[in-house]
């Protein structure tokens, strides 16, 4: 009985509504743009064609983005909308 409710507790974790879920996405990947645009500003590259991520603005914000993306979609799953008129 007891195992059940912990099983239970596990496949719920990290489940968050919907609306929630895109939110702290949003927000990740928004962080991750401007992570991205702030490694190229301090750190960046001082060789000409040397480095693809670090000598693009564009290129670094996309590489901080999909890392903003992809960390919190790990963790989190969006819980399924039960429909109401079953």
């Amino acid at each position: 009985m007891e195992e059940n409710k912990e099983q239970a507790k596990a496949k719920t974790k990290g489940n968050v509504s919907r609306k929630t879920y895109l939110w702290i996405i949003g927000t990740f990947t928004l962080v991750g743009v401007l992570g991205g645009y702030a490694y190229y500003t301090f750190v960046g590259c001082n060789l000409e064609g040397g480095c693809a991520i670090r000598s693009n603005p564009y290129l670094s914000m996309i590489w901080g983005g999909a890392m903003g993306y992809l960390l919190p979609d790990m963790f989190l799953n969006p819980r399924k909308e039960v429909a109401e008129n079953q």
